[in-house]
């Protein structure tokens, strides 16, 4: 910090100012056209429909919050101007990605999204940790793009089809080893962005960006992946690649959630848990519920976001004073997976989905596994009464399922013009025995049973760390 720095300006003020405006346009526009959304293409350049308007809204919202946040959070910051515009060139590209239609210009709204975000991460250059961060994180994001770049430009150089509309035009045509290929590739692109295992890495290690800039990256970076898989939908369907998705993101959520909970540093907390939230986004891309998917990254966005801007209240808990077991009782873990049933069953109950033998059964276990972690946090809470837990819990159950099914229609009302964002894959073998070790991983990671196994526990620690040049290497030598 540097007290002889100016405070915000009103040039950035402005921004700020500009940032809300843009977000109550975007809510105008879809109370507009809903629940026709529209349908407009310029020159195969550029184009909008229910998709656009939706990350619009959500991006710009993100966005103006940390804006406003920031510009009383970093007063007296060197480096404030430079993360205002970092923060809207990221922005920019965020709004681009789902606006283009030309696939050069698609591409580079990606490869935008790192640049900005690298950084943010390493903005402040006198910090040794916070260079070797944005040099770590900015490799990954370039060989994600290189990846991104490599499966978009093969479908576009074999159809000679150059817009996304026109490859969603000729993915039939196609041979399968040019759709699989390509494919494999798009896949890795999310995996990298999404910090889903092996390459969770990169955002344990890129704690070194400000707090303002650590909540924009976990509420709108990382969702990037489900706007591209959403975006590339048919093309996972036809080269037979959704089951991968589904193990991919399986085995990221259990290794998440268990390296969160051995975690001492609330940001390296919230990592894991983004990290665990993005798997169970990718599951659900992968069960061919990709709307579900973007209502799943929208609310993840909010509560990371929430989360991280108020990260300092947690200062209080550095040094508690008594050793707080997590585990939970008997009767507090048969309320927790009641809660969590009937969560799936109201939840299939306004949506629908679930009640087939399809994709939707394992999408409604996955409501039922986040709103069973979310009571189960209430629960845990000792500064709540039983009799507060009791009334507060119900209530909290019931708003947050009635809210994720209500947006879930909405935006598959808005966005039914897109392929395939609502095409619940049949089950398989597969799926059913995944879903089987799947549901064993996690109640042993959520009834603590891995304590037993100290071989375990050490390996969860050293998966969970960051890069370890970015861990206070350059102390002495920082000025």
């Amino acid at each position: 910090m540097n007290s002889k720095n100016p405070s915000p300006t009103t040039l950035f003020r402005m921004v700020s100012g500009f940032l809300w405006l843009l977000f109550f346009l975007s809510i105008v526009f879809i109370a507009v056209y809903y629940p026709e959304a529209p349908q407009w293409d310029w020159k195969g350049i550029f184009r909008i429909n229910g998709l656009t308007l939706i990350i619009w809204a959500t991006v710009t919202f993100f966005s103006a919050v940390v804006s406003t946040f920031a510009s009383k959070y970093l007063i007296g910051f060197r480096y404030y101007n430079r993360f205002i515009a970092l923060s809207l060139g990221f922005t920019a590209s965020v709004s681009l990605l789902v606006f283009a239609d030309y696939i050069l210009l698609f591409l580079l709204s990606w490869f935008g999204m790192g640049f900005f975000m690298a950084r943010l991460i390493g903005i402040d250059a006198r910090w040794g940790e916070a260079r070797e961060a944005a040099k770590y994180c900015q490799k990954h994001f370039s060989i994600g793009s290189l990846f991104l770049a490599a499966g978009m430009l093969l479908l576009s150089f074999y159809t000679n089809q150059f817009t996304l509309t026109g490859l969603e035009q000729h993915f039939n045509d196609l041979p399968f080893s040019i759709l699989l290929t390509s494919a494999l590739c798009i896949i890795v692109a999310a995996t990298i962005q999404s910090a889903m295992f092996p390459f969770h890495r990169w955002l344990l290690s890129a704690m070194t960006s400000p707090t303002p800039a650590s909540a924009l990256m976990h509420a709108g970076f990382v969702n990037g992946a489900g706007i591209l898989l959403m975006l590339l939908a048919p093309l996972f369907f036809k080269s037979n690649t959704m089951t991968l998705l589904i193990i991919i993101g399986g085995v990221t959520a259990i290794v998440a959630q268990f390296a969160k909970l051995i975690q001492v540093n609330i940001k390296q907390k919230l990592g894991c848990s983004t990290t665990a939230q993005m798997a169970f986004m990718i599951m659900q891309c992968g069960l061919g519920f990709f709307n579900a998917a973007v209502v799943h990254l929208i609310l993840h966005g909010f509560y990371k976001a929430y989360l991280f801007l108020s990260s300092g209240e947690e200062i209080s808990h550095i040094s508690p004073k008594k050793h707080q077991r997590k585990n939970l009782n008997y009767l507090q873990a048969i309320v927790v997976s009641i809660l969590g049933i009937l969560g799936a069953l109201f939840f299939a109950w306004i949506t629908g989905k679930g009640l087939k033998l399809d994709g939707g059964i394992f999408l409604t276990l996955i409501v039922a596994i986040t709103v069973g972690q979310a009571m189960d946090n209430i629960i845990k809470r000792q500064e709540l009464s039983n009799m507060k837990k009791a009334i507060v819990g119900p209530i909290i159950f019931f708003i947050s399922i009635g809210l994720y099914a209500l947006m879930y229609n909405g935006s598959t009302i808005f966005m039914k013009d897109l392929p395939m964002i609502d095409h619940p894959e049949p089950l398989s073998v597969l799926q059913i025995v995944f879903g089987i070790i799947f549901l064993i991983g996690f109640f042993i990671m959520k009834l603590e049973i891995y304590e037993n196994f100290p071989w375990l526990y050490v390996r969860l620690v050293n998966d969970s760390q960051p890069y370890k040049k970015t861990v206070l290497r350059y102390k002495k030598s920082s000025k």
